[in-house]
């Protein structure tokens, strides 16, 4: 039995570390198409959103399909939305077309990431819960920063980048069907809209405070990755500077993965996210006074990617320790759905931030965000049924 729960969770990472790659592979490659084509980078920009909207709008529909089908039909389903989604980008290239198979890509990421998220969180031990998450961000980050390499292939054929990961997609999600599915445990309330929304009010009661860290995740990677090129030239820092500063914090955070995961396991979830936001906290304002020395910036952003890169995934595992097994589903989705808000807002109050705020620093703004959620973690006691496990 422990043989097959390895090889089970061995393919479900799998799935989420393709599921990363599609993604830093279209957020560039995208972004690179457009400006190639003289797309504006407003409407770039916004085209970029697609994905999250498609998170958005899927979130509150999926919990009833999971506990009626199970797990495994919805990573396959979801697994086949990207894959034909990726496979469809050099049919047509349109604005609007490829707008749509974004949304689509962001339901089909989506019901892979709900489904994954929420069968480990169920089978994992208490002891080895901030592990096997850990993991499961590992993989993730390393797919994310493998996605950007396909960019390269535009050179050769601007449709090779996306046959080649549908391609790689598709062989993950044939892997899926020797999994033996599984069904969520049962909640009293009825598998429908209804019940999902009846049980988000029950997670968002227990377990708000756990959010939080998924929000501040999706803030700091949309703007981190949308804004700061645009400040960096504004203010001098140099294109060559951004090359470097952001693979550096990709770099820290998947380097931190695994030992903060397993760190909390030992400490406590919230121990270890009190500690990580207020050193984040820190460093990002340390970067404050260092933007005239790339060293400088450069050790800064490796820093915080160490301290605040693993956030997402400490933050599903401090969700899964306040709320009971049965609220498991509605609380992975609300995780999803913080992400998402954090990754909508980041860029939009950035660039509001750098167009009208002249002489406040963009790691200012950062940092406020880190403080404010250090200070939620901090002084915000839960009240959640299994509060006593966190």
């Amino acid at each position: 039995m422990k043989i097959n729960n390895n090889i089970r969770f061995g393919i479900l990472v799998s799935i989420v570390a393709i599921s990363g790659f599609s993604q830093g592979m279209l957020l560039p490659l995208i972004a690179i198409i457009f400006e190639q084509d003289g797309v504006s980078s407003s409407l770039n920009g916004m085209h970029a959103t697609g994905l999250y909207i498609g998170i958005l709008i899927a979130s509150p529909l999926m919990e009833a399909p999971l506990r009626r089908f199970g797990y495994k039909p919805i990573i396959l389903a979801g697994g086949l939305t990207v894959a034909v989604s990726l496979a469809l980008f050099p049919v047509w290239k349109s604005f609007w077309f490829w707008f749509i198979l974004r949304l689509a890509i962001g339901v089909g990421d989506h019901m892979l990431h709900f489904a994954t998220q929420t069968w480990i969180t169920s089978f994992s031990p208490k002891d080895r819960l901030g592990r096997n998450i850990s993991i499961y961000g590992l993989f993730f980050g390393l797919g994310f920063a493998a996605g950007p390499l396909m960019t390269r292939f535009i050179e050769i054929n601007e449709s090779m980048p996306f046959i080649v990961s549908a391609a790689i997609s598709l062989a993950a999600w044939m892997a899926v069907w020797l999994l033996k599915n599984e069904h969520p445990e049962h909640d009293l309330d009825a598998a429908s809209f209804f019940g999902t929304m009846k049980r988000f009010g029950k997670v968002f009661k227990y377990a708000w405070v756990a959010f939080l860290p998924p929000f501040g995740y999706g803030f700091l990677e949309a703007s981190l990755n949308g804004n700061f090129p645009v400040y960096a030239m504004r203010t001098g820092i140099g294109v060559s500077s951004v090359a470097l500063l952001l693979p550096a914090f990709a770099v820290g955070g998947i380097l931190s993965q695994l030992p903060l995961g397993i760190l909390s396991d030992r400490l406590g979830r919230r121990r270890v996210l009190v500690a990580v936001m207020l050193s984040g906290f820190i460093t990002f304002t340390a970067a404050r006074f260092l933007e005239d020395s790339p060293a400088g910036l450069l050790v800064c952003f490796f820093v915080a990617g160490m301290l605040v890169g693993s956030t997402f995934s400490l933050g599903i595992s401090y969700m899964a320790d306040l709320l009971p097994k049965p609220l498991l589903p509605a609380g992975n989705l609300m995780c999803g759905i913080f992400f998402s808000f954090g990754s909508i807002s980041g860029p939009f109050i950035g660039g509001i931030a750098i167009e009208w705020l002249e002489g406040i620093s963009f790691f200012s703004l950062i940092s406020a965000m880190l403080l404010l959620i250090f200070l939620a973690l901090a002084f915000v006691k839960p009240t959640g049924p299994e509060t006593k496990s966190a």
